[in-house]
């Protein structure tokens, strides 16, 4: 007894600990979204002109990032390129939940011919490499912001979408479903009132693990320059524009914007993970 109290009691306090960390992961995150938005609004747009007496000025106070071959202001181009890798990370993301949702819902409510469907479509989706789509996908929607977003919606949903059908097929499967289906409800009201609100933390963690994968490809898209214009301070741009000054000792065009690349996808993985361990039944009480 004193041991099975042990156990019980270690995995009280080791999921206790989780629930700390992902608070804390929460919050940093949230304070650094505020951050980022904030700070792009403060700087304004006066560090993006061009200003050829302050070119290639290594980080110093007045330029805490340095300043580019154009005398652009480092700092500001990096918030403000990560406010835009945030802006569509955030909206690539979320659409790719709402039509992953949508399709593990149907898949579960509307019968096998339609499961059998969507099953088909999700194989192939999977089959073709996410950038290699979504480069297709941005051109054929005429590129820019707006390509880059539709590409980012349309090719991360089917990983997440063949979790929620799994999910969805199991709830089917329960008593209270089945009650309700011979009650005379219809598929639709089963799907939102019996299923979607169970579904609710697989979809809150798949949209925190989507989202640093939506701007890393969207940083890998501008970074090929197939994306926005090179005037848009966009991350990937930067870090391209500053691989050809790079063996001139210009090391802050890359750095920073890097590093605030790193954190922001770091910060937001981190925190999915902390909270994918929090629902996963495998880490509940015994």
């Amino acid at each position: 007894m004193k041991q099975a109290s042990s156990v019980v009691t270690l995995n009280g306090a080791n999921r206790w600990n989780e629930r700390r960390r992902t608070f804390a992961s929460t919050i940093l995150a949230a304070i650094f979204l505020a951050g980022i938005a904030a700070c792009s609004w403060l700087l304004g747009s006066s560090g993006l002109s061009v200003q050829l007496e302050n070119r290639n000025l290594a980080p110093s106070m007045t330029h805490l990032f340095g300043t580019d071959w154009l005398g652009r202001d480092m700092l500001s181009r990096t918030v403000k390129g990560l406010a835009l890798s945030i802006k569509v990370g955030l909206l690539g993301a979320a659409c790719s939940v709402v039509i992953a949702a949508t399709m593990g819902l149907m898949a579960a409510t509307l019968g096998r011919t339609v499961d059998r469907m969507i099953s088909w479509l999700i194989d192939v989706c999977m089959s073709v490499p996410h950038l290699v789509m979504l480069i297709l996908i941005a051109f054929v929607c005429g590129g820019g912001l707006k390509g880059i977003a539709i590409g980012i919606m349309l090719t991360h949903w089917p990983s997440l979408a063949r979790i929620i059908r799994a999910e969805a097929m199991q709830l089917m499967a329960a008593e209270y479903v089945l009650v309700a289906r011979k009650l005379g409800s219809s598929r639709l009201k089963v799907a939102i009132r019996h299923l979607a609100p169970h579904l609710l933390p697989q979809l809150l963690v798949g949209f925190l693990v989507l989202f640093p994968h939506a701007v890393l490809h969207e940083a890998a898209i501008t970074f090929l320059g197939l994306g926005m214009s090179p005037h848009q301070p966009a991350i990937g741009i930067i870090l391209s524009e500053s691989m050809r000054y790079l063996s001139t000792g210009m090391w802050w065009l890359a750095v920073f914007p890097g590093l605030g690349l790193l954190l922001t996808v770091r910060a937001f993985d981190k925190l999915g993970n902390h909270l994918r361990q929090l629902v996963d039944p495998r880490h509940t009480h015994l």
